[in-house]
């Protein structure tokens, strides 16, 4: 159960962090053409951040199914 807790605390970091690159992006996009530069940085950000809490999800998940059987 350690390694469950563990990484729904790790989650809950990820998912704040992935909500403020989704934040930035959108931010970013409201003020265009100012900082046009940043686009892609910033949609990187995003993305690297989403990929991240995706896999994480899903590690849960395996280890909340392994625990139920």
């Amino acid at each position: 159960m350690g390694d469950i807790e563990t990484l729904r605390a790790e989650l809950k970091k990820l998912s704040a962090r992935a909500t403020k690159a989704k934040m930035d992006l959108h931010d970013l996009s409201e003020d265009l053409p100012v900082n046009w530069q940043s686009i892609t940085e910033v949609a990187a950000r995003a993305q690297a951040a989403y990929a991240e809490l995706t896999e994480k999800r899903e590690a849960l998940k395996v280890l909340e199914e392994r625990v139920e059987h």
